[in-house]
């Protein structure tokens, strides 16, 4: 095969191809091919396979099967009989597509899924300068803001990717040099910048053979038919449309890195959360950034702008000491000074209970974690104090009291996590370990004075592992 450098067209595709794999991938790195058994996907791995011998990265291919088109199984068949052919490994992966409003939706989710689970360094897809073209009018029809405008880039870590909507995501995408350190598999387009036409004669010229899907030409869905529909009579008036749609989302990406360096600059944050004061104090534009930013950088679908203002409105009320904003699968809760984001758990009825029988550790699902008896013989439960009633784990159901500390009074369990600031919505989920109807430990707070073991004592110290 002649080598790709002496081509004499610099700018042929298979070249352009080549300046973005150099780019980023490493011989050694493993590639996937996204296989559609469409021309675009078809094309791709055709020019892959030629650079691989100069690149030395390896090479395959997935074929998810949507189970959704009456052809599906046919598209199987002629990609497999395809990578024989070039001697380039296969997986074919069945999914099932979850009957909701969205089938375009639900069959993205399935097949990022199944994306994940080959584990590659690299996919690689197929999108080309037309479907940016594409992804930026529709996320303009949408209402988009700026990271929407962005639509794809050329690289973007899976995980961030499958939480977008659409083919857009507002998770900021990874950098040139954090591209190579990413443990998760990374999105990889070679073809962004080449024109859907260009991708077709080449096609043509290697006598490549690929398959069409007849789903593409119904305009019910609205990518069909704003391809179908409104771009032609754009192209009219404006023939270069794709490459002023593609400048725009250029610009837009940048003004959305600007905005991230603000919500850097505006906010104040820890591990678990974000400062409530420096929000506060912020116009409402910018608090709104910081939330965006912030939620986006933990791979969350965002929230309306409607949903975003009120979320502003109610951490600007003083007295907003139970701020919940629901966001699906998670809510953003106030924290003492502090806004968290938290995965949603189903409560535990209030009447849990659970006897300890000796384990080493408790499995306790109904409240998200385990909690660990570790054996000591300082500093812990004495054992032989717990022998004289039940041991059980209960949850708080009010007017409980601890004494941790012998030289200070015996307290309510309300201040004490008040004054530990524990989290509220963790408060009724938390653990507390009872001997007949005694208080003896509680998470955070600590072991009762009347239950702790002397030096050399057999003891336990409990430890609450959430998930």
């Amino acid at each position: 095969m002649a080598s790709l450098r002496k081509s004499p067209r610099s700018n042929s595709l298979p070249a352009r191809v080549q300046a973005v794999i150099k780019q980023y991938v490493n011989a050694g790195d493993s590639v996937v091919v996204g296989l559609s058994g469409g021309v675009d996907s078809v094309v791709l791995l055709d020019v892959l396979h030629r650079l691989s011998r100069n690149i030395s990265f390896a090479l395959a291919a997935v074929h998810v099967n949507h189970q959704l088109q009456r052809r599906a199984g046919e598209w199987a068949r002629f990609c497999r009989a395809l990578c024989r052919t070039l001697e380039v490994p296969l997986k074919v992966v069945k999914v099932h597509v979850a009957p909701i409003a969205s089938v375009e939706a639900a069959a993205r989710t399935a097949r990022y899924q199944a994306w994940r689970n080959v584990r590659p360094d690299f996919i690689a897809l197929a999108h080309n300068m037309d479907d940016q073209a594409e992804t930026v009018l529709l996320q303009l029809l949408r209402g988009s803001g700026v990271k929407g405008l962005s639509a794809m880039p050329v690289v973007r870590a899976l995980d961030a990717e499958s939480s977008a909507a659409d083919v857009a995501s507002d998770c900021p995408s990874p950098s040139e040099s954090s591209v190579r350190s990413e443990r998760t598999a990374v999105i990889l387009r070679p073809l962004l910048d080449v024109p859907r036409s260009e991708i077709e004669a080449y096609a043509r010229r290697r006598k490549l053979k690929w398959v069409e899907d007849d789903s593409n030409a119904d305009i019910a869905f609205d990518r069909n038919f704003v391809r179908l529909e409104v771009l032609p009579v754009i192209a009219r008036r404006y023939p270069a449309y794709r490459t002023t749609l593609v400048r725009a989302s250029q610009h837009a990406a940048e003004a959305a890195r600007l905005l991230d360096e603000l919500a850097t600059n505006d906010a104040q944050f820890s591990a678990q959360g974000m400062k409530l004061e420096a929000l506060r104090a912020l116009p409402l534009a910018r608090a709104k950034n910081v939330i965006r930013y912030f939620l986006a950088a933990r791979g969350m679908l965002m929230p309306s702008s409607k949903r975003l203002t009120e979320c502003v409105r109610q951490l600007r009320q003083s007295r907003a000491l139970r701020f919940c904003i629901d966001l699906g699968a998670h809510e953003l809760l106030r924290s003492g000074d502090e806004i968290r984001l938290v995965r949603k758990t189903s409560p535990a009825a209030p009447d849990f209970s659970r006897i300890w029988r000796g384990e080493a550790s408790l499995r306790i699902r109904e409240l998200g974690g385990t909690l660990v008896m570790k054996r000591c013989r300082a500093g812990g439960i004495s054992i032989d104090k717990l022998d004289s009633d039940p041991v059980t784990v209960r949850l708080r159901r009010g007017g409980e009291r601890l004494q941790p500390d012998a030289r200070r009074p015996r307290r309510s369990l309300k201040n004490l996590l008040q004054e530990a600031r524990i989290p509220s919505h963790e408060r009724d989920r938390l653990p507390l370990l009872f001997s007949g109807n005694a208080l003896v430990f509680v998470p955070g707070i600590g072991i009762d004075a009347a239950f702790h073991a002397r030096s050399g004592e057999r003891a336990i110290a409990p430890v609450w592992q959430a998930d």
